[in-house]
């Protein structure tokens, strides 16, 4: 049986973040992985290009069923830790939309960065583990044979996007050892409609694009709303999603920058003659627009003049224009979603070291954890921060 300090399961980026830190301490460290490659997620994050952190990192921007537990490793290893080990690999990055970076050198150097990093420990793929037992530290059965370590790290992350392997490994690890958890959701993830909604809404207008707010249980967020030959996605629902629970209405305002009441009953005075569908197309794609007008409210007001319009009804439309409602069916699921909501619940780790408070020596890290970050880097710097605070003590 091979005998190391530590053993990381899974290779990805908490993991590596954990090794690197583990080998700084002159601890022997083996990684595994059931995948083919490390650092697959890695590797496809931001389009290829590594939305490794965001500039405005805060606690806020993380859900869990108890909000404070993400602070200690935040506030310990923080986005200027990681963008100076981005630094020293000899990377450059690019501040895009709301404060998110990504490597101007793509994924594929973060990650070799990363490996470069963890040289010294020994990195197995493809390996499957069969059981873990509790004995003089933690014991691995695996295709590959038995390893046994005094720490063990479950940093195997969530269920989401299946066909790169993932799954919930580390919530049936949690359960094996009495640890409660909170079962995953998917996150980050386009909306789905009921067919209605989408043959009155959506049809025929799959790609069109706007700028909006989109809220739900009070969340909200201001970015991109793209419609899907589904229903909806684009950043802000992306964002929105992870809030949004089955049955709940989300509230789309189209036209953020603009009291829409007010907006059209002055377009009324001024401008009486033009369509309502005119006026809309000056703020949205002209069939979006059209649309809209036909579709937002009780009449169909896209060939009426403004001046035609009863004011009563242009107010009832003004208002859908700011607090339009619409009650998702569900999710496009796992398949897309870029993470899950929930995990080993918090209550059961310590938020200093990640490590079991019923196991000594048991540590998980990372989405395996129930702390999910909004898009834009904050799922990386929780894996970074919460990689580094177990590496620091396993």
């Amino acid at each position: 049986m091979k005998q190391y300090d530590v053993i990381i399961m899974g290779a990805g980026a908490a993991g590596l973040m954990c090794a690197a830190q583990a080998l700084k301490r002159n601890k022997s460290v083996l990684i595994l992985d059931k995948a083919n490659k490390a650092g697959k997620k890695i590797l496809i994050s931001g389009g290829g290009r590594c939305n490794f952190t965001n500039l405005n990192i805060e606690p806020q921007a993380f859900i869990s069923n108890n909000a404070h537990f993400c602070k200690s490793a935040l506030s310990r290893y923080t986005q200027w830790d990681f963008i100076a080990l981005l630094e020293s690999f000899q990377l450059t990055w690019t501040e895009k939309t709301l404060g998110q970076l990504f490597c101007d050198q793509k994924s594929s150097a973060v990650l070799r960065g990363l490996l470069s990093e963890c040289e010294g420990a020994d990195i197995e793929l493809n390996v499957e583990t069969s059981a873990i037992k509790s004995e003089q530290g933690y014991i691995l059965t695996t295709n590959n044979g038995a390893y046994q370590a005094q720490s063990l790290v479950i940093a195997t992350g969530g269920p989401s996007i299946p066909k790169m392997g993932a799954t919930d490994f580390g919530l049936q690890t949690a359960k094996q050892f009495g640890l409660k958890s909170v079962g995953f959701k998917p996150a980050l993830v386009p909306l789905t409609f009921h067919q209605h909604d989408i043959n009155t809404y959506f049809k025929d207008l799959s790609g069109l694009s706007l700028d909006a707010v989109v809220s739900c249980n009070n969340a909200s967020f201001r970015e991109g709303l793209l419609i899907t030959h589904r229903g909806l996605s684009g950043p802000a629902i992306l964002q929105i999603s992870s809030y949004w629970h089955k049955g709940d209405y989300i509230e789309i305002n189209l036209l953020p920058d603009l009291n829409a009441i007010e907006f059209l009953l002055d377009m009324q005075q001024k401008r009486g003659k033009a369509e309502l569908k005119t006026i809309l197309g000056e703020f949205f794609p002209k069939r979006l627009a059209e649309r809209f007008a036909n579709t937002l409210s009780a009449k169909k007001l896209a060939d009426i003049t403004l001046g035609e319009i009863k004011q009563h009804d242009l107010k009832a439309f003004g208002y859908c224009l700011n607090n339009w409602m619409l009650s998702p069916s569900g999710t496009e699921g796992m398949r897309t979603a870029e993470v899950c909501t929930g995990g080993v619940e918090t209550n059961e780790l310590s938020s200093k070291t990640m490590e079991s408070n019923k196991h000594p020596g048991l540590y998980f890290i990372g989405e395996t954890v129930d702390v999910t970050g909004w898009l834009g880097g904050y799922n990386f710097q929780w894996a970074w921060s919460s990689g580094w605070a177990a590496g620091q003590v396993v």
